[in-house]
């Protein structure tokens, strides 16, 4: 199922998996199975990828980070096919995301040795350049389908849970995301506030911008780590940022 109308979906650079992750899931529509399964099972994965690094089994790690993409393409297009929206789900999708960049770059840290510095930068600057990817993305979504039922441009209260999920825990899951991805909606924000007045981005842009979504971001470490050269990761990641207030400057200047 399309996130996007017709005339605003774009090339994008993140979500190469979508196709592989749209043929299995279509298996998984008449089962028990629930899209917060799928999502336990890409973080599982995540977590297997952060252990073959610190193992230096680097080629493993690499396809079990582009194995994690493909998973996490489908949790959500399940919840689509089955019409179950979450609040648990897309919270706790976020959160693993989070905290699996975190070590799996902490893994990485380990490995090289580096200063904790060298660590946090990179770090910082991935969650930053995912925010923006998704700031314009949920920005364009919002606008091409009428509105997101799950995602929203600014989070700032805790949704009304579904009648299958449990307000608790969509409550716990929303308090965690504020404390892991807040700070870097509001530099976003602060940056490009005007984004949001914007009814559509080109689909060249978008694609441009894609190139920061997570799915991209950890093609990129599997591509360092099969090559053998995980002593680069953590620079051109931080190195990578460049195009960051490039995107934002296209954006106020010529997309207003």
């Amino acid at each position: 199922m399309a996130k996007l109308s017709s005339e605003n979906q774009f090339f994008d650079l993140s979500d190469y998996g979508r196709n592989i992750a749209n043929f299995f899931v279509k298996f998984l529509v008449n089962t028990p199975v629930t899209p917060i399964h799928v999502t336990l099972v890409f973080g599982f994965c995540g977590v297997i990828a952060i252990f073959s690094i610190l193992n230096s089994y680097y080629i493993l790690a690499a396809v079990l980070l582009i194995l994690k993409s493909i998973i996490d393409a489908m949790d959500g297009e399940l919840a689509r096919l089955k019409q179950t929206p979450s609040y648990s789900g897309r919270y706790l999708d976020s959160v693993f995301d989070n905290i699996l960049n975190f070590f799996i770059l902490f893994a990485i840290s380990i490995q090289v040795a580096a200063p904790w510095w060298v660590f946090l930068l990179p770090y910082f600057a991935i969650q930053l350049q995912g925010t923006l990817y998704n700031y314009y993305y949920v920005i364009l979504r919002t606008n091409s389908v009428g509105g997101d039922s799950t995602s929203k441009i600014f989070e700032t209260e805790v949704p009304i849970a579904f009648p299958y999920e449990s307000q608790k825990v969509v409550n716990i899951l929303f308090k965690i995301y504020l404390l892991l991805y807040k700070p870097y909606d509001r530099i976003v924000y602060f940056l490009d506030y005007s984004a949001s007045t914007c009814r559509s981005f080109p689909n060249w842009f978008m694609t441009f911008v894609s190139m920061y979504g997570l799915g991209f971001q950890l093609l990129i470490i599997a591509v360092f780590l099969s090559l053998g050269l995980i002593t680069w990761i953590l620079p051109f990641l931080i190195g990578y940022s460049v195009f960051f207030f490039l995107l934002i400057g296209i954006r106020k200047i010529w997309l207003k």
